[in-house]
């Protein structure tokens, strides 16, 4: 293997994986300062790998999600070549993403068994959920040898952003330069099942506000709804759901005093901007996929049938979040973050 490896990074399709795929490209880099790391990633997760310092080139991923399109492979694949890879880490786990490594005849291919794909992998790994609970080590993991332990602590992920950008984009927003701000992050791309409650979220709103700080709402178009039944409850929150791209939702968070977030990818970036954060848990678990910082506090409310994993509640009872009122979170938070 050459002193300055040409690795290809197949990387994950949804944002909060993406920030958990960061601690394998630091290892990669410690242990080879010279490499050069591409990242192959679907368009929209492209900003976020191009905030992070260990990245050389990104490469747009042109198919949908689910669809097979073999030729469409073949001929990015064929492109590829001419970049020479020594190596590529598979880390979804669809027997689709490990065909362009190997149509591009890239050496070595390492990621995790799953969908029949074996063959396609030169180095296919069986997971064992117990030694790695958590998913960013099971990513980082794959920089180690397969016959090896993970070597802890693993890295954090960590997110560029200027002092500049944040002031071009607050001016372009005409949002305000002083106070204290805080971020909610109120969807999830995944399911209802990891939402707190909208009307929890606009009493936050009410009491933060009453305490001076600027609320800001921040997610994708499909959460501009739920902004705008929150900034209803609380006439001073910012709606800025939809207004925004998701490399301006970085830049958004980094301005943050404060984020409170459901299990998300957005929580995934406030942790790797080393935000001050509640982090909401109902049906996933803080136990497979924290928010990675030391500035970041995990809320949530037992119930015995969480986490159960689900897009929405299958006993429609909702307790895991509906039982966790706006009243502890501010208590959390005045406990965490006393001003």
């Amino acid at each position: 293997m050459s002193a300055r490896p040409r690795i290809l990074i197949v990387a994950p399709s949804w944002v909060g994986d993406a920030l958990l795929s960061q601690p394998l490209l630091t290892r990669l880099k410690q242990q080879s300062p010279q490499s050069r790391i591409d990242i192959l990633a679907p368009g929209w997760a492209l900003p976020i790998f191009r905030r992070m310092p260990e990245v050389g080139e990104t490469l747009e991923s042109p198919f949908a999600h689910g669809e097979l399109a073999l030729g469409k492979r073949w001929r990015l694949a064929r492109s590829l070549r001419a970049n020479g890879y020594d190596r590529a880490y598979v880390l979804p786990n669809s027997l689709k993403s490990a065909l362009v490594p190997m149509f591009a005849g890239i050496p070595e291919r390492i990621g995790f068994v799953g969908e029949w794909r074996q063959r396609l992998l030169t180095d296919a790994r069986r997971l064992d959920e117990r030694a790695l609970p958590l998913m960013v080590e099971r990513f980082a993991w794959l920089a180690d040898r397969a016959d090896a332990a993970l070597t802890r602590p693993v890295p954090r992920p960590q997110l560029r952003v200027t002092e500049a950008e944040s002031a071009q984009l607050r001016q372009r927003l005409g949002l305000s330069a002083g106070g204290r701000v805080a971020c909610f992050c109120p969807g999830a791309e995944y399911g209802p099942a990891k939402r707190w409650p909208t009307q929890y979220f606009g009493d936050l709103a009410q009491r933060l506000s009453a305490e001076a700080y600027a609320v800001w709402l921040v997610g994708s178009a499909k959460e501009r709804d739920i902004g705008d039944a929150i900034s209803g409850n609380c006439a001073s929150a910012v709606n800025l759901c939809g207004r925004t791209t998701l490399d301006d939702a970085v830049v958004l968070l980094s301005c943050a005093d404060l984020v409170v977030s459901n299990d998300s990818g957005l929580m995934h970036v406030a942790a790797a901007l080393d935000r001050q954060m509640i982090a909401l848990y109902g049906s996933s678990s803080p136990y497979f996929t924290p928010p990675l910082s030391g500035r970041a506090h995990v809320v949530k409310h037992e119930v015995p049938c969480s986490p159960c994993f689900q897009r929405v509640c299958p006993l429609k009872h909702f307790d895991c979040m509906m039982k966790l009122a706006p009243s502890r979170v501010l208590d959390e938070i005045h406990r965490h973050f006393p001003t």
